[in-house]
Formats: C-alpha cells, sequence, structure tokens
C-alpha cells in the first residue's frame, strides 16, 4: 500500500515541478552563457580582448556569490514561489539591458548586476526540491533539473548564432538583438511560475488526503533520522569540514566547466567555421553532456552511492580536457570537449544529493548557498585566467591544461566525502521516533 501511495504521490510532484524547474534553469543557462556566442562579433564593437572579455564575463560571479547566501535565507522564509519569480523577472529585465552595453566598464557593470539578480536561483531550487522529494529520489531528480544546463547550451548555440544574424535589423546589431530576444521568455516565464507553483506538501491541493499526509510525514521523519545523527546549525554550515570539502570540489568543477563553456564558441570558431557553423559544432559536447547528466544521476540512485561516481565523473573531466589542449584548432579538440562535458555535467546528479545528508532546515538553506557561492567564484576564475593564458601565449591550449588541474584536484578531494545517506528507501522510516 505504502508503495502504491508513495508512486502516485511522487509521480504527481515529478510532473508538476520538475517540467517547470528545468525551463526555469533552462532559461537562466541561456541568459547566463549566450555572452559566449554574442563575443563572436560583440567582442569587436566593444573594444574586448580575450583577457578582458574573460575578466568582465566572469563578474557576473562576484555579483552571484555576494547575494547567494542572503537570497537563500530569504527564500526559505518567503517560499520559493514569490522568491524565484522575482529572481527570474530581474534577471530577464538585466539580461535584455546588455544589449546596451557600450563598452568594457559598463559590459562588466551589466554582468555583475546580472550576478546579483541571479543569485540564489540554483540552490534555491535545490533547497526547494528538499521540500517536495525523499533522499532516493534526489538523484535523478538533481539530474532531470540540471539537465537543463547542458541543453541550454546545446539548444542555445544554434540560437544564439542565428539571433546574430539579425545584424542590422532596425540599425541594431545582432548580438543586441540576441540579448533582447532571449530575455522576453525569462521575464514571462518568471510571472508564470508565481501564478503556478506550490511552495509546500501541506499546500499542495493537487494531491490528496492520502498522498499528502504521506510526502508530510516522509519528509519529516527523513528530517529527524538526519538531524539524529547529527545536527548541523546555520552558523556551522559554513565551516563544517565537510561542507568546505563540498565547496572545495565544487569550485573545481565549475572552473573547468566555466573556463571551457564561455571560451568554446571561440575555440570551436579555430576550425575556420562560420558563426553559423560554430553554433551547431558546440551543440556536440553538450548534447552528449546532457545525456551523461539524466543517465549518471540514474546510476547513482540504483547504486545509491554518490562519492565514488562523483570520483569517475571528475576523473573524466580531467582527461577530456588533456585530450582538448593537446589538439586545440583540430577537430579533434571536439572530441576531447565532448569527453570532459560527459564528466563535468556527470558530476551534477551525484553531487548535489550531498548537502542534503547533513544539512536541514536554515542550515540547508545557507550551507547550500555557501557551496554554490563560494563554487561559482570558479565562473570568475576559470575563463579570466584562460583568457590571460590565451592573450599572452596566443593558444588556448595551456588554459585548457590548467582546468583539466582543477578537475584533478575536485576528483582528489573526493576520498575525504565517505558520506552515506542515513535514509535509504522508505521503509528505513518507519518507527522513527517523534521529538
Amino acid at each position: 500500500m505504502a508503495d502504491t501511495v508513495e508512486q502516485s504521490t511522487t509521480r504527481k510532484v515529478y510532473w508538476r515541478l520538475l517540467p517547470l524547474a528545468i525551463l526555469t534553469y533552462f532559461l537562466c543557462y541561456l541568459d547566463r552563457i549566450n555572452v559566449g556566442f554574442a563575443a563572436l562579433t560583440m567582442n569587436k564593437d566593444l573594444g574586448l580582448d580575450a583577457a578582458t572579455y574573460g575578466l568582465a564575463a566572469g563578474a557576473f560571479f562576484w555579483g552571484y556569490f555576494l547575494f547567494e547566501v542572503p537570497s537563500n535565507l530569504i527564500l526559505e522564509k518567503v517560499g520559493a514561489r514569490l522568491w524565484i519569480a522575482r529572481i527570474m523577472v530581474t534577471w530577464g529585465l538585466l539580461s535584455g539591458a546588455t544589449a546596451f552595453a557600450s563598452g568594457p566598464w559598463s559590459f562588466l557593470a551589466m554582468r555583475f548586476l546580472l550576478g546579483l539578480a541571479e543569485a540564489g536561483l540554483f540552490p534555491g531550487m535545490i533547497l526547494f526540491f528538499t521540500f517536495w522529494f525523499p533522499d532516493w529520489h534526489r538523484g535523478r531528480i538533481m539530474a532531470g533539473f540540471t539537465v537543463a544546463l547542458p541543453l541550454a547550451v546545446a539548444a542555445g548555440a544554434p540560437l544564439s548564432t542565428a539571433l546574430l544574424e539579425l545584424n542590422g535589423l532596425f540599425g541594431l546589431a545582432g548580438w543586441k538583438w540576441m540579448f533582447v530576444c532571449e530575455a522576453i521568455p525569462t521575464i514571462a516565464i518568471g510571472i508564470f511560475f508565481y501564478l503556478f507553483v506550490t511552495d509546500r506538501p501541506a499546500q499542495a491541493h493537487w494531491l490528496d488526503d492520502q498522498e499528502r499526509t504521506w510526502l508530510i510525514a516522509t519528509l519529516e521523519d527523513e528530517r529527524k533520522l538526519i538531524e539524529a545523527k547529527r545536527k548541523v546549525s546555520l552558523w556551522q554550515s559554513f565551516y563544517n569540514p565537510k561542507v568546505l570539502i563540498l565547496t572545495l570540489n565544487y569550485f573545481g568543477i565549475v572552473t573547468a566547466s566555466l573556463g571551457l563553456l564561455l571560451f568554446l564558441p571561440q575555440m570551436v570558431k579555430q576550425l575556420g567555421l562560420t558563426n553559423m557553423q560554430v553554433g551547431w559544432v558546440a551543440m556536440i559536447p553538450y548534447a552528449f553532456g546532457a545525456l551523461s547528466m539524466v543517465m549518471w544521476g540514474w546510476i547513482s540512485d540504483r547504486m545509491n552511492e554518490r562519492r565514488w561516481n562523483l570520483f569517475l565523473a571528475c576523473t573524466v573531466a580531467a582527461a577530456g580536457l588533456v585530450i582538448a589542449g593537446l589538439t586545440v584548432g583540430t577537430p579533434w579538440a571536439v572530441l576531447g570537449m565532448t569527453i570532459a562535458t560527459i564528466g563535468l555535467y556527470g558530476t551534477k546528479g551525484p553531487f548535489w544529493t550531498l548537502p542534503s545528508m547533513i544539512l536541514t532546515g536554515s542550515a540547508a538553506a545557507s550551507g547550500i548557498a555557501w557551496i554554490n557561492g563560494i563554487g561559482n567564484l570558479g565562473g570568475f576564475f576559470g575563463p579570466t585566467a584562460v583568457g590571460w593564458v590565451k592573450t599572452t601565449t596566443g593558444s588556448f591550449a595551456s588554459g585548457l591544461y590548467l582546468l583539466a588541474g582543477f578537475a584533478v584536484i575536485s576528483a582528489v578531494s573526493t576520498f575525504w566525502l565517505d558520506m552515506r545517506s542515513p535514509v535509504v528507501r522508505h521503509t528505513d522510516l518507519a518507527g522513527v521516533p517523534a521529538e
């Protein structure tokens, strides 16, 4: 009977929340990474060399870092429905406004403000999932949600380069059209999110009484098991040793991922392709990354194992980046980038199940935001380092080796992440004592 209730409840929750969450993150990443495709023509208009572009594009992550924890704590208090809608509308407006940047400093300022506006979205959604999904469903949920990331690149690549072809329409450059056109859906979906989403299971009128009771009781019993093992306070969530190791691991992953992503169009362009052809070729690594993300999350759930899956994904990423560095400027580099994205995006499902094994309540809100905020500073250092190396040496090769080194750091850090979920299946929750 319990299995029947679980199946009907989780099916409804999956279909109610996951498609909208995927669309939200798809638009988030499309508005975040379209700058990589804009750079094909924008850099000349704004007077940006590779180093200046990497620095300015990475300024996004400083704004993101500064407001990440406060944003997630606000979300935990006011609810995801209101706060994520606010995030989406403001980042959509600012992403569209990037079209009006007129030089390096105004471009840098818009990227910084965009980071402030978007801060809290990703950790907010991760926290939101802990309100709705038991632990044994979270690997595939995290993978299903974050699959929007490589899909945004795979689908956004030809879309963004196609919008560049609007160059000159009504006197606007193609990259300006790209920023404006891709911002409009974000604002519309932000308003829809506010009207459609339910904050907590207790408010879910679309579940019947038995389903709602089962979900509330299951999540509450899970919380008790985690806190009985060791309750981490809000302030401890900033310096807990395992949280710090998770932060280091994610910093390495993001540094490698964003360092590759924001320069990938320019590396592919070296093959002598047109802008439109760059868009189609750039799809290849991220289509495989999307498949890897879904499959690795599913495998991690089936194995009920996170740590070694994470280690293997980081190792694959490092190997791919080395191959790309050795073959940069040739078609074989696309193979290396594809292997790298398979590893980098394969980390998402296993990694984002780990914080909820040790953090609950406000500590989860602050800890998840802290991990994501510090980790995402890698989005500043990765592109900045690759841009500086390219400007200094004239080649992307050394920058790719540097990114591989960060992936190796992430792989090594998994040796200190020996965490096991206190809950394996719903049968483990039977008889959990009341507080």
